[in-house]
């Protein structure tokens, strides 16, 4: 291309030339719902039909629905049939559907179950469809040329409820979509009802939460929900139904969340399978029949079925998220709304349907009330105007002759001369003129109306009234309230199952199931190195790690890798990140963080400090100030209730004391209480547990009150092989 055919042209323009107008033709034309509920596409199909007659007459082939819309709708013709499938009873997408059909339209919960061809499929309108064309010939909304000029259309269709809460509606336009949810007929009437009469009302007393073609259930949070009634965005949670077949022993699922399908909840369920993340179901079968979808879940042996479901909620499309954004064009532009903003302008609309429609019965009625006016005059000389008519020559002086005879106009001559002959009697007139005075009243009944906007909401809450009970059902979605459902976190896919922890002196922690354990019993460990504590707990249980360095370390267990006890294990240095001369001391497992910390140190005093302070809110990992600093610690223990304990001094004194003695404390750095007083510089070098001694009188080395110095150590106590005794 030479440089003289390139034309400079700011992006700017271009796009406002170029790209605007087409983004607006899809915004306006084809993506987003106008405030009767429907895009061009729906309401181009519906009026095709309406117009075919079978609002009331028999059903008739798809295909020549598909046909006969084209004169408006200029795209192809499958476009056409999947825009009447999705408004079709057999499909199953609309809370009330449009279109009244039979054969195969696949179903709106399945990826893969076709709908059949057109020329295979039957339609006709529905019986709600009544409301939507009520009144249509009485000018109530505007009507346009179709693309080719060669027939006209509604721009609108005169609904008589809220149709565009009541049916679904989602489209992507460019540079913004709509996707507005589903409501129960009855409570959409109701709270139409209760705004038009206040709109002050508080919505969400009568509209009580979206409702769902496919069911299911509705996790009901207020804030969500009224953000969503005030906004008009926002999303919630709706979940599949099931029950549990107990002879059997499966789950079948039967209503299933709008946004998913069948297919997608079973290929994520069979993918949990696969990677071993779901291990107690053995079968998933799609058992979707004539009487609707049910998806089965054969389990094993002694399932919980609520424990998996609620796993299954988390982790597949059981459990999915509706989006809201209540996107409606108003008078041709785009504009997100809340509730009440809807109800504002369908009122409005409403308002505007009824002024139309009732300035049409006045035109009518007054035109006929012309005519029988003029009629009136003749009934005073039936003879002279037949005797007129007939003596007149010509046929075009007949009307000039009895506008002047009867001082009538031109409109009440035609009428009065198009009279047939045999009707030209006293009692036809008289039976005709008579309706004079009901018009009259009629008329301005009417003209009230129009002139009066109380009076027209009245008609517009006794037709919302009679739609209600009319077309009204019961709620398919289940409300179900968040409190009420058990929150499931990440510890609910955790396998839960027995092991031992093992501590070794060189800082390695070893986890090894009990099962493991038992097959393969014999430890790895480095030459120098040996195992100073062992605890048994479970899988699920938190590890509190006791450094050195008054700092305490907390993991999930399950966090921890598990081993055989041929193996080295965890270095500790490296999972928990420890200084270059920090090792961790005594490891506790804990459930409920019920019990005390028992803290000895070489000053002879104790610390007793409850387990819960070091609960934490958070995830923290590491909580400092864990235990005292001021003198070395000597001994750490858990304990669940109070028991008597063994001090032992440098000194070889010995003290048998209770810790019921000593009081509790919150604060984790307690200096404690004194029990072992020193005696020359003696230090408190070890404590025991009573069971792990064996003294000939115990009597000897007890103390009912602390601070004690205690009882030199008996020889025959000393030299009793179960003492050990490292002093």
């Amino acid at each position: 291309m030479s440089a003289k055919n390139v034309i400079e042209q700011k992006i700017v323009d271009t796009l406002e030339k170029n790209y605007m107008p087409y983004a607006m033709s899809v915004i306006i034309s084809r993506a987003i719902p106008e405030i009767d509920g429907l895009k061009p596409s729906h309401r181009k199909l519906l009026y095709t039909m309406y117009k075919m007659g079978l609002l009331t007459g028999q059903k008739t082939k798809s295909a020549n629905v598909v046909g006969q819309t084209m004169k408006l709708n200029p795209h192809g013709d499958s476009a056409i049939y999947e825009t009447m499938v999705r408004m079709t009873k057999g499909n199953e997408a609309l809370l009330h559907p449009y279109v009244d059909s039979k054969g195969n339209f696949g179903k709106h919960y399945s990826r893969d179950m076709q709908f059949a061809a057109p020329r295979y499929t039957e339609v006709k309108l529905d019986k709600i469809c009544e409301e939507l064309f009520k009144d249509l010939d009485k000018d109530a909304v505007d009507f346009v040329d179709n693309y080719d000029g060669t027939m006209k259309e509604p721009t609108l269709l005169p609904i008589t409820f809220p149709n565009i809460l009541v049916n679904a509606n989602q489209g992507i336009a460019v540079g913004m979509a709509s996707n507005i949810c589903s409501f129960n007929l009855r409570e959409v009437c109701e709270a139409a009802i209760q705004f038009i009469k206040d709109e002050n009302v508080d919505i969400s007393e009568y509209l009580k939460a979206p409702d769902f073609s496919t069911g299911g259930q509705i996790i009901y949070n207020e804030k969500e929900i009224k953000d969503i009634y005030n906004s008009g965005r926002g999303s919630f949670k709706v979940r599949a139904k099931y029950r549990f077949d107990k002879e059997n022993n499966c789950i079948e699922v039967y209503e299933i969340p709008y946004t998913t399908t069948s297919e997608a909840i079973i290929d994520s369920v069979i993918d949990l399978v696969k990677n071993n993340k779901i291990r107690d179901i053995v079968d998933v079968r799609d058992e979707t029949d004539l009487d609707g979808l049910k998806i089965t879940f054969d389990l094993r042996k002694n399932t919980d079925p609520d424990a998996l479901m609620n796993k299954l909620y988390k982790l597949t499309p059981l459990e999915d998220s509706f989006s809201c954004n209540f996107n409606i064009l108003i008078n041709g532009r785009p504009k997100v709304l809340g509730i009440k903003g809807i109800l504002t302008h369908w009122t409005e609309f409403r308002i505007n349907c009824i002024k139309r429609q009732t300035m049409f019965d006045i035109n009518k009625k007054s035109e006929k009330l012309h005519l029988l006016l003029g009629l009136q005059k003749i009934l005073l000389d039936i003879d002279k105007a037949i005797k007129l008519i007939r003596e007149t020559e010509e046929e075009a002086m007949v009307v000039p002759n009895l506008m002047k005879a009867f001082q009538v106009d031109q409109v009440q001559a035609e009428f009065i001369a198009e009279i047939k002959l045999r009707n030209l009697n006293k009692e036809y007139i008289l039976n005709r003129v008579s309706e004079i005075e009901k018009l009259q009243k009629e008329i301005e009944e009417l003209k009230d109306l129009y002139g009066n906007e109380k009076k027209i909401k009245k008609v517009i809450i006794k037709q919302l009234e009679e739609v209600a009970k009319k077309y009204g059902q019961p709620r398919r979605t289940e409300i179900l309230h968040e409190e009420n459902i058990e929150k499931v976190t990440m510890e609910h896919f955790i396998e839960d199952y027995n092991l031992k922890l093992f501590l070794t002196d060189h800082n390695y922690l070893k986890k090894i199931p009990l099962i493991s354990l038992r097959a393969n019993p014999e430890h790895k460990l480095k030459d120098d190195d040996y195992i100073i504590q062992e605890i048994e707990t479970h899988n699920k249980a938190d590890l509190l790690l006791f450094s050195n360095k008054q700092v305490v370390y907390k993991l999930k267990i399950y966090e921890i890798e598990d081993c055989k006890a041929s193996s080295l294990g965890e270095y500790l240095a490296n999972l928990l990140g420890l200084e270059e001369d920090e090792k961790i001391i005594h490891i506790v497992a804990t459930d409920d963080y019920k019990g005390y910390m028992i803290f000895a140190f070489e000053n002879g005093k104790v610390a007793k400090i409850e387990l819960s302070s070091y609960a934490t809110k958070t995830n923290r990992k590491k909580l400092a100030n864990a235990y005292s600093t001021l003198s070395k610690v000597v001994y750490i223990q858990h304990i669940l209730e109070d028991e008597e304990l063994v001090a032992f001094s440098s000194l070889n004194k010995v003290l048998i004391f209770n810790t019921s003695s000593i009081n509790p404390k919150s604060t984790r750095d307690s200096q404690g209480v004194q029990v072992m007083k020193s005696k020359k510089g003696s230090v408190m070098t070890c404590i025991k547990r009573l069971n792990e001694v064996a003294f000939k009188d115990f009597e000897y080395y007890r103390t009912k009150n602390i601070p004690a110095i205690g009882c030199y150590l008996k020889e025959e106590d000393r030299e009793d092989n179960q003492i050990k005794l490292d002093i």
